[in-house]
């Protein structure tokens, strides 16, 4: 099942998920990465719509949740989901690549609103994640939040299946279990591209033997997505979205 919330655009539309293929249309060039940034749509629509606690109007605030995008080579999805939220302007999206865009060919948080890392570099964005979420509950422990009223700010990290052979990210998982960090979330977007697979016990296996929680769901089922995205397991969670293999 698809989520079509919508948002009120400053240019006065409200644009929903079936917008968004219009929207990625208006980004062209050998550098879109298309299977790479379809792969991650659904994943991404679900977590702007309907998880996140960010808007455009509180992209710096401290209590905001964060999002990290690792798997920065095919960001035309991304750029279509802030689009679609308010976070740029649409006219944007057809300078995609161009000279002076702040579109680039991977994001650079420098010149895009509410884009946290500047990711393309395949295997920082989980240890950067890793760092930002340990930091946050460094700087206001969980208590705080909790006599304040609030929610301790969550931070989310999507990766490449295959981006996960990067040795950079096994540490980071190791380290994430042992201090147990219960405010990141990894989403894990699996087309079956990773040099060598997961053997039988898939990607999920590799995350669970270190402490973490896990669960595989339908990458494109928006009712599953949610449902994994919005646990709170009180450790780091790991959702493996799967989608159609790269063709």
């Amino acid at each position: 099942m698809r989520s079509r919330g919508a948002k009120r655009h400053a240019c006065g539309m409200s644009l929903t998920y079936e917008d968004l293929p219009g929207l990625m249309t208006q980004m062209t060039g050998d550098e879109k990465h298309t299977p790479s940034a379809t792969s991650t749509l659904d994943v991404l629509w679900v977590l702007y719509d309907k998880v996140l606690r960010i808007t455009p109007e509180r992209a710096d605030d401290p209590a905001r949740d964060r999002f990290l995008l690792s798997k920065g080579h095919g960001p035309a999805a991304y750029y279509a989901v802030l689009a679609a939220k308010g976070f740029v302007p649409l006219s944007w999206l057809p300078e995609f690549g161009g000279i002076d865009s702040r579109l680039g060919y991977h994001p650079d948080r420098n010149l895009i609103p509410g884009v946290e890392i500047s990711s393309g570099s395949l295997g920082h964005g989980l240890p950067l994640a890793v760092g930002l979420a340990h930091g946050l509950l460094a700087r206001e422990p969980v208590t705080h939040w909790q006599a304040a009223g609030g929610a301790l700010p969550r931070v989310f990290v999507l990766v490449g299946d295959a981006e996960l052979d990067e040795g950079s990210n096994n540490e980071a998982i190791v380290y994430a279990g042992a201090v147990r960090l219960p405010n990141l979330t990894v989403v894990a977007v699996d087309n079956q591209s990773a040099s060598h697979g997961w053997g039988a016990g898939g990607i999920e296996s590799h995350f669970k033997v270190s402490g973490w929680s896990a669960v595989r769901v339908d990458g494109r089922d928006h009712t599953a997505l949610l449902t994994a995205l919005t646990a709170m397991p009180e450790r780091p969670h790991l959702v493996v979205a799967t989608v159609e293999g790269k063709q």
